[in-house]
């Protein structure tokens, strides 16, 4: 999620989020999914949100994008830290069966 919305930067908003995801993973997930973990990010202070202009396309109403914080930065590193850490020296040839 956090990686998709530094992609996305500045716009980021929840189904751009959802599209940058699938496109990545290759795996669908519902809007209320996406927004349900915003949601928990902006809680942890990961993220910031902030509504955009009203588009008429959409009937007046307003996106909110989001925009990844310092402190989501620093939880990002550390967990792509850990990720490698786990990956060095496996040979995922051979693991693999």
């Amino acid at each position: 999620m956090l990686l998709a919305i530094i992609r996305l930067h500045p716009c980021a908003y929840g189904l751009g989020i959802r599209n940058e995801i699938s496109l990545r993973t290759d795996k669908s997930h519902s809007v209320g999914t996406i927004y349900a973990a915003l949601e928990r990010l902006e809680k942890k202070g990961f993220v910031e949100s902030r509504e955009g202009e009203p588009v008429a396309k959409r009937g007046g109403r307003k996106k909110l994008f989001f925009v990844i914080t310092g402190l989501g930065q620093r939880a990002l590193a550390a967990s792509l830290q850990s990720l490698d850490d786990l990956r060095s020296g496996v040979d995922l040839e051979g693991a693999l069966a």
